[in-house]
């Protein structure tokens, strides 16, 4: 019987330096892009504990029965009106807007363009302005937000018919309420 003779490239015999460097090249990159990664997440990560201090802080002072240690009324007016922006920041943060975006975006068809979509957190409400092609479209739009789970309540609040335009859109506003 005859024996085989086997020659791996990876054995150093026919792979060469070419192959090696090619190699670790490959895994440098891969280091360096790794650590570039790491740096922004490390810095995406004390951006955001930063903020998380600074609101636990403006709250604690909000919170308090005494009146923080400024002596003058226009500090205190100022620190007031600093908790109010970041309550609304806040509030606004908290929005279903994952949920929201969904809704909308499954009601929406190619005869209906959104041109604007306003949350309103305080009232739960969702203002949304656009155009359809005709009425049918806008009120085709209407009835598939009213059955989406997430929205109630969606009825125009106006709308006008563009006589001008040789098309005849329909530019529209509505309402609608979301559920949590």
């Amino acid at each position: 019987m005859r024996s085989l003779k086997l020659k791996f490239p990876d054995s150093g015999q026919e792979a060469g330096a070419a192959g090696y460097s090619a190699g670790y090249t490959l895994l440098l990159l891969g280091v360096i892009l790794l650590m570039g990664v790491l740096y922004q997440f490390k810095a995406a990560m004390d951006e955001a504990a930063y903020w998380d201090s600074r609101i636990a802080g403006i709250e604690r002072m909000a919170q308090r029965k005494t009146a923080p240690r400024i002596s003058s009324a226009h500090g205190n007016r100022e620190m007031k009106q600093e908790v109010t922006r970041a309550n609304a920041v806040l509030s606004q943060i908290d929005l279903p807007w994952e949920a929201l975006f969904d809704s909308v975006e499954y009601a929406s068809s190619l005869d209906v363009a959104l041109l604007s979509f306003q949350p309103d957190a305080a009232s739960r409400t969702l203002r949304i302005g656009g155009e359809a092609k005709n009425m049918p479209a806008l009120l085709d739009f209407v009835g598939t937000l009213e059955r989406e789970a997430v929205l109630e309540d969606a009825y125009l609040l106006k709308y006008e018919i563009k006589q001008d335009d040789p098309q005849q859109p329909v530019i529209f506003s509505l309402v609608a309420s979301w559920i949590e």
